[in-house]
């Protein structure tokens, strides 16, 4: 009964407060305020928001405040290497592997190229030898390249380690045995990116021949369809047997170390702005007509560059020109990293000099040489030797905690396929084409520096950082053995033969 009351008193009052304040029949007067506070509050809305929509359009879609905000990116998006999946280097023989056993059969080398360019034929010569089942004498190096440098293989490479590390797979000896001097000699020049038929078929020249000379080793083996065996000597041979001379090496560690002791962490750029490599690619962009002539010249006098007349616009629209320090500067500065970053510049002289280079420093002031981390006592070994001097910025590259080559020349497949072995270290490789098309852009006035550069660099390479990947095959619609060129370098990219890990991690 109680609640029966209550219930009824409480309806009561829902009725009454309701008829209150809301009338079944509202008067004329009232419903006229009514629509005028409705109006008012509509006037007051309108006002408020126009204000800001007026302010906002007043202001740059993207204010210095939030370019600032923008590039404050977490340390570890900026440092941290990409997921690795668990893979890790693997470079056993199989079960099935046989070593070379020919010790009667001489394979005589003379690396041509730069460091890089003589490391990896090194590599190899080592597996043409096991395949041809022949003696490897110790490869002569390039004297007569384009740096002049007179090293001997044991000035750069610890000669004692890399014959003991491959006594188990090919048979290496300092010199060709005295008495086989004078005998005949065939000297030969392999067909480049040759797979095992091509080497089986060349042991016939064992029939004729004691010693057979071999007058180029660059990019003699193909990159793919090789026996696992033969692509994990490869790997044995460039990662475990061809190390740096006790010098190089221990002044490489040390140089290392007092970077680490300067910044903590630092980016290792490979800046190809070099006179040579201006010359050869014939890219002249932001350089003086002066400058400009003057590479036309070397490169018209250089009889072994075959391509003579280059226009400079068209190979740099088309991405096959280095980037330019100016370049480098606004790249680095797009993806995130502040002025105080540690830059090591892993190359030989820039072209242009500090009229060049202080396009990059202005940005990022705390840049470094070789010559300015090591002391020149520690230098004077190296002077003109510029084989042994570029094994110190390897060195240097490799351990660096992001590597940047603004080129995709012999040492930057070189240093990115070394640090994909040792766990896809992070590497950014420029998308040199697209950038070029940002920066061209950028200098029309189409945009302008900041969030809306920053959002679209690192947008264009988040898929450029070193992670891992199988490597890459020919190009579509290339026919023919011009399309081995096309393809990624092994050791660009020693995926999957070298590099191991759970099955099915990785697609």
């Amino acid at each position: 009964m109680t609640g029966m009351v209550n219930n009824r008193g409480s309806s009561h009052f829902r009725t009454s407060v309701t008829a209150k304040f809301f009338p079944r029949k509202p008067s004329p007067y009232s419903f006229t305020v009514y629509i005028i506070l409705l109006f008012a509050f509509s006037i007051f809305l309108f006002v408020f928001y126009s204000r800001d929509i007026l302010e906002d359009e007043q202001s740059p879609i993207f204010s210095e405040e939030s370019q600032s905000e923008s590039q404050q990116i977490p340390d570890e998006q900026l440092w941290e290497a990409p997921f690795s999946y668990g893979l890790h280097p693997c470079v056993k023989p199989t079960t099935r592997y046989k070593v070379a056993r020919g010790w009667d059969r001489y394979l005589t080398v003379r690396s041509n190229g730069g460091l890089n360019q003589m490391r990896t034929s090194i590599s190899d010569m080592v597996a043409v030898a096991l395949i041809m089942n022949a003696t490897l004498v110790i490869p002569q190096l390039d004297r007569r390249s384009f740096w002049q440098d007179s090293s001997t293989f044991s000035d750069i490479f610890d000669e004692r380690h890399f014959i003991s590390t491959l006594k188990g797979d090919v048979r290496i000896v300092k010199d060709l045995p005295r008495e086989l001097e004078s005998v005949p000699r065939t000297r030969k020049h392999f067909t480049s990116w040759s797979g095992m038929s091509y080497y089986e078929e060349m042991t016939r020249l064992w029939n004729d021949f004691q010693v057979i000379h071999v007058a180029k080793s660059d990019s003699r083996l193909a990159n793919n369809d090789l026996p696992l065996d033969i692509q994990r000597l490869r790997c044995r041979a460039l990662y475990y047997a061809l190390r740096f001379s006790p010098p190089i090496e221990n002044l490489g560690k040390k140089l290392v170390e007092r970077l680490r002791s300067r910044g903590g962490r630092y980016i290792a750029l490979h800046l190809r702005y070099e006179k040579d490599m201006l010359s050869f690619t014939g890219c002249t962009y932001g350089l003086t007509d002066v400058e400009s002539e003057e590479l036309r010249i070397m490169r018209e006098n250089t009889n072994h560059w075959k391509m003579k007349k280059i226009n400079s616009t068209e190979q740099r629209i088309g991405g096959f020109c280095p980037l330019t320090p100016k370049e480098v500067g606004l790249f680095l500065q797009a993806l995130g990293y502040p002025p105080s970053t540690l830059i090591y510049i892993a190359a030989g002289e820039i072209y242009g000099g500090n009229t060049h280079l202080s396009e990059l420093t202005s940005r990022f002031p705390n840049v470094v040489f070789k010559e300015t981390v090591a002391t020149q006592e520690e230098l004077k070994a190296l002077t003109n030797h510029a084989s042994q001097t570029a094994a110190l910025d390897y060195i240097i590259s490799i351990e660096s905690d992001i590597f940047i080559p603004s080129y995709s020349g012999n040492m930057a497949r070189a240093v990115e396929g070394h640090r994909r072995f040792l766990g896809h270290r992070k590497t950014i490789t420029p998308d040199r084409k697209g950038l070029v098309e940002l920066f061209d852009k950028l200098e029309t006035g189409q945009f302008k520096e900041g969030s809306s550069l920053s959002y679209l660099v690192m947008q264009l390479h988040k898929n450029r950082q070193g992670a891992p990947r199988k490597r890459g095959g020919p190009l579509h619609g290339i026919k023919g053995r011009a399309r081995l060129r096309t393809e990624e370098s092994f050791y660009q990219n020693p995926y999957p033969e070298c590099i191991c890990g759970i099955q099915g991690t990785l697609r």
